[in-house]
């Protein structure tokens, strides 16, 4: 007795013949179907592609052509102005440079009882730093007592010098933030900065370092997310491109063509960048001679040094 079911008829040569055809069929329209699949994910891909990097132009475009932004407060000239106070050297509180609009250039005291001290300098430059280590206690000194002001104005000409960290950037920006929100530490960052400097062509300090060296300063940690952020970034950019066009203000000189600038009552100091006595020389000189024009008196022949015998 058989357990199996019916006998099924063997298909023709004619039925298997069609039986293959149609399965080709039907595998050459599955293949047709994943070629349009991936066709269209394909076409996508290049679409969204194609967006990308259409995003990335036009945000690198308006990144080019976006305004430098608002500058930092307490530096309306473009520079800090520092004076005498009754707690040691404080900044002239002046209000940001708004958004397109040029600085305002300080107004020199013009009494001719007080040297208008102007320096242009950029962190990374190791001239300036030789000027500003020799002569910053000179400066000081002059600046508490009231036989002087100082306007310092931090700009960036070194930026490709840095081994791509655009230290004289992030320095100078720095620099801003420690305007903006603890003017009263400047001078003191300001010289800490040069006792610290890096040497040219090196990656220069990390921001972790300037913030540590503002805090030194006396900054309060408020600078720490300025200095981050390169936050004055634009304004840096915009001054650095100010003082190189020119022309200077309250001087005679066209433009900074190069770092340290260093002006008293408008006139430039050429002399020693490590001869503090030099310095000290050119400005009593230069008050002198304003303390004379501003009172219409002969300006004084200075007695020459004898010559060693």
């Amino acid at each position: 007795m058989s357990t199996g079911g019916p006998t099924q008829p063997r298909p023709t040569r004619n039925e298997r013949r069609e039986a293959a055809r149609e399965k080709a069929r039907l595998l050459r329209e599955e293949q047709k179907k994943r070629d349009r699949r991936n066709r269209l994910l394909i076409q996508g891909g290049v679409v969204v592609a194609i967006l990308a990097v259409a995003g990335l132009v036009i945000g690198l475009v308006l990144q080019s052509t976006k305004p430098a932004g608002p500058g930092p407060a307490n530096m309306a000239s473009d520079g800090i102005l520092l004076v005498g106070g009754e707690n040691g050297i404080e900044a002239v509180a002046t209000p940001a440079i708004a958004d397109g609009e040029d600085p305002t250039p300080t107004e020199p005291d013009e009494s001719g009882t007080v040297a208008n001290i102007v320096t242009y300098i950029d962190y990374l430059c190791p001239y300036c730093g030789q000027f500003e280590t020799t002569n910053n206690e000179t400066m000081r000194t002059m600046v508490e007592s009231g036989a002087a002001t100082l306007e310092v104005h931090p700009i960036a000409i070194l930026t490709n010098k840095s081994a791509g960290t655009q230290y004289s950037l992030r320095a100078a920006n720095a620099a801003a933030c420690v305007a903006e929100y603890s003017p009263e530490a400047f001078f003191d960052f300001n010289g800490l900065m040069f006792e610290n400097q890096p040497e040219e062509l090196s990656a220069g300090l990390s921001n972790d370092e300037i913030k540590d060296i503002a805090a030194e300063a006396g900054a309060s940690s408020s600078v720490n997310a300025c200095i981050d952020e390169t936050r004055f970034k634009g304004w840096v950019q915009a001054a650095t491109q100010r003082a190189l066009e020119g022309p200077i203000p309250n001087s005679e000189l066209d433009a900074v063509t190069g770092t340290p600038t260093v002006l008293v009552n408008g006139k430039q100091y050429v002399g020693s960048l490590e001869d503090t006595a030099e310095f000290q020389a050119f400005v009593l000189q230069a008050a002198g001679e304003s303390y004379s024009e501003s009172n219409g008196t002969p300006t004084p022949t200075p007695t020459p040094t004898p010559a060693a015998g």
